[in-house]
């Protein structure tokens, strides 16, 4: 049993929250707080907390001039990352902390958006974090960008389109591209707000195939838990 976190969180755009993770941060007692950007909400007090975690959104890293407060997210994101904070981002939040940490990022060769699975790597497979996860995981992408892996990043996951599906920093910084928080609610704001996104392809799924694969919620949403139990037991040693 691991003592009580603080844990904050960015939030880009009201309809990308932390969905089941709010769940396990309640359910392990944690304490939770925000930075809800849109609502232009301030930053927190780098002191003050433990873990940040750093959701998604349809801007993209190097959209500053059409959202000022990136620039700020960026500098905090690097101040906590510097001072050894757990620091985890989803899609555009592992975007963030790949730029904040040297890498490129970029348009990808195609979009992935639906249902598709991952490959662990032999790195994700002997690491602590990722242990009892399967090597091959279908979860649930939303993206149109990639980036170069960081600096001192071990890839952890992969797929034909995307390279860097996943890294870890020193056990400290992970970053996935992919979305395990899911819901079938958040699924349903994503499919109106980003609809303009579906061009079907082999890479990108149909509105009605997404919402079709309701069978990977419950699984997806059990082994973030177990990811995040383990991530609480390195940060507290």
């Amino acid at each position: 049993m691991t003592r009580p976190l603080n844990i904050h969180y960015f939030q880009h755009v009201a309809f990308e929250g932390l969905h089941s993770i709010e769940d396990w941060i309640k359910d392990n007692n944690h304490k939770l707080s925000s930075t809800k950007f849109y609502l232009d909400e301030k930053l927190p007090e780098i002191e003050d907390i433990d873990w940040l975690i750093v959701m998604g959104g349809p801007m993209g890293v190097y959209d500053e001039d059409k959202y000022a407060w990136l620039k700020a997210e960026k500098e905090f994101i690097a101040q906590a990352i510097d001072q050894n904070k757990t620091v985890l981002g989803i899609c555009l939040g592992s975007q963030l902390i790949a730029e904040v940490c040297g890498a490129k990022v970029y348009p990808n060769k195609q979009k992935e958006i639906g249902w598709f699975p991952i490959q662990l790597t032999d790195s994700g497979r002997d690491n602590f974090l990722f242990k009892g996860l399967p090597e091959d995981l279908t979860v649930f992408h939303w993206h149109g960008d990639t980036f170069d892996l960081p600096r001192d990043a071990v890839r952890i996951a992969e797929t034909g389109i995307t390279k860097n599906q996943a890294f870890l920093i020193n056990d400290k910084v992970l970053g996935l591209q992919f979305h395990m928080e899911v819901t079938g609610k958040s699924i349903a704001d994503m499919l109106i707000h980003c609809k303009s996104d579906i061009v079907p392809g082999d890479s990108v799924q149909t509105a009605e195939k997404i919402s079709e694969m309701r069978k990977y919620f419950n699984e997806n949403n059990r082994l973030l838990d177990q990811l995040l139990n383990a991530l609480a037991e390195l940060t507290v040693k």
